[in-house]
């Protein structure tokens, strides 16, 4: 099994409060050499710039606000929320049964990884997430 799956199916612990997440973007290193991939897109070749690392927790961390209206995160996960090399942000609009009753995986809307990452099970992307990860990306 590669670095990355191990990663992606080892503990990974929740950020539950929107205090916690704010918090621990602080932590993570931007300059650490992150791979950013959108579930469903393009599996990055190269790593990301520190810039670029910053913009995308400046805009996750606005969307993820915009678009899941609970008094809590519990949808963003790392590996180690001190020092993180792995983390999983799950798309407000793909959370699937919470109950996990159901027999499909919900994967991740976006990963940040240390490890390069995979192609994971073919995920059909909607269309604004599409162009916000362009957006991201500069290509729209």
């Amino acid at each position: 099994m590669s670095d990355f799956r191990v990663k992606l199916d080892g503990l990974l612990y929740s950020l539950l409060s929107w205090e916690q997440l704010a918090a621990f973007w602080l932590r993570i290193d931007a300059s650490a050499g992150w791979y950013l991939y959108a579930v469903g897109q393009e599996v990055p070749t190269e790593m990301a710039s520190a810039e670029q690392v910053r913009d995308f927790i400046s805009r996750i961390d606005a969307l993820l606000h915009a678009e899941h209206q609970e008094r809590y995160c519990g949808i963003v996960y790392a590996d180690d929320v001190d020092v993180p090399s792995f983390v999983v942000i799950y798309d407000p609009h793909n959370l699937g049964v919470s109950c996990g009753s159901s027999k499909e995986r919900v994967w991740p809307g976006w990963i940040m990884s240390q490890v390069p990452p995979e192609a994971l099970q073919a995920v059909v992307v909607p269309n604004n997430r599409k162009r916000w990860w362009e957006s991201f990306l500069g290509r729209a």
